[in-house]
């Protein structure tokens, strides 16, 4: 027991004992900083200075953080506001406001449902009139400016959009009356063309345009789709052949007016004619009987032997002096000298 004893107390003796060279009253640890082990004190400045150092690296993180963040905010507020815009212009452009305007002037008498010009009147007062918006987006306009004119925009779009659909339906109500319309009115211009072609054989001066009408109805017939265009296309085609076949008649009618007239005036000329050839013929006649006849009337020296005169001689003046007339002095006359018979009548022979 004693030998242990003396064993442990020589072991623990051995550990404690301090190594060679070295300071036994040095501590065990030296200080990290390297400090003076002299044990001066620091001075009373720096630990403010370090403070005040430490706080403005602080502030000025903060504000570097509030930037980027503020940035990033105006950025998001830029991009959300020129999205807007760019939506609202897609619905706003020159060729969107003309088919509005369009729309807007469509009258109820042009549609099949005049509901839609209704709601279309409702949608452009809505939007207080069409005309192109002014909402802008700018890179130098503040963060809450361009959530502002971002709001605005997506307004407007809004009201617009309702626009757009209004001015949708009015244009397909109109279009649907319009191809209903002018299917009604090609089944009519094929009637009339059809009724022509009956009425005017061989009443036309050239037969080719009776072909062309009736190359028009069967292409007529033909006619199909959804558009207007194509059936008026189609009636269009009827009438110009129409058209020219009553040209064509017309001018048959009026070339055989010109005939007949033509033919009533050489009857008239023949009958005229025949009429002056008859009565040059009947002149002819009278003129050759009355140069055959004799003359009625006696010559008034007849039988006193004197001359040919054929006119009856004038009757004698009364003597001045005597008391009886030329008659008395006839019927003393016996002799017949001048022509005439005792009883006072004359004559030939």
């Amino acid at each position: 027991m004693a030998d242990q004893d003396d064993e442990g107390e020589t072991g623990l003796e051995s550990v404690s004992a301090p190594v060679r060279g070295e300071d036994p009253a040095s501590p065990a640890i030296a200080p990290e900083d390297g400090g003076d082990h002299s044990g001066r004190r620091r001075p009373r400045w720096l630990v403010p200075v370090v403070v005040a150092v430490v706080a403005v690296v602080v502030v000025v993180a903060g504000l570097v953080g509030w930037r980027v963040v503020e940035s990033r905010r105006h950025g998001a507020a830029l991009d959300s506001c020129s999205r807007a815009v760019k939506t609202l212009q897609a619905k706003t452009g020159p060729d969107r406001l003309a088919r509005y305007r369009e729309a807007a002037g469509v009258k109820e008498d042009q549609v099949k449902d005049a509901k839609t010009v209704v709601a279309m009147a409702r949608s452009v007062k809505d939007a207080e009139g069409i005309r192109q918006p002014t909402v802008r987006c700018k890179a130098s306009m503040s963060t809450g400016d361009l959530n502002e004119a971002a709001d605005q925009a997506r307004k407007i779009d809004g009201k617009y959009a309702a626009v757009a659909r209004a001015a949708k339906a009015v244009i397909a109500s109109r279009d649907a009356k319009a191809l209903e319309d002018a299917k009604v009115a090609l089944d009519a211009k094929k009637g009339e063309a059809s009724r022509l072609l009956a009425d005017s054989d061989g009443r036309v001066a050239d037969n080719a345009t009776r072909d062309g009408l009736q190359q028009a109805i069967d292409q007529a017939g033909q006619a199909e789709g959804g558009k207007a265009k194509a059936y008026r296309d189609a009636a269009a085609a009827l009438q110009a052949a129409i058209g020219r076949v009553n040209a064509s008649v017309q001018a048959k009618s009026q070339s055989d007016q010109k005939a007949a007239t033509q033919a009533q005036a050489q009857a008239a000329q023949q009958q005229g004619a025949a009429q002056r050839r008859q009565a040059s013929s009947g002149n002819g006649r009278r003129g050759s009987t009355q140069s055959r006849r004799p003359s009625s009337r006696p010559s008034g020296n007849r039988g006193g032997g004197g001359g040919g005169s054929s006119q009856a001689p004038a009757a004698p003046s009364a003597p001045q002096g005597g008391g009886s007339n030329w008659r008395d002095r006839l019927k003393g006359n016996t002799t017949g000298g001048n022509g005439c018979n005792p009883d006072g009548s004359c004559g030939i022979g």
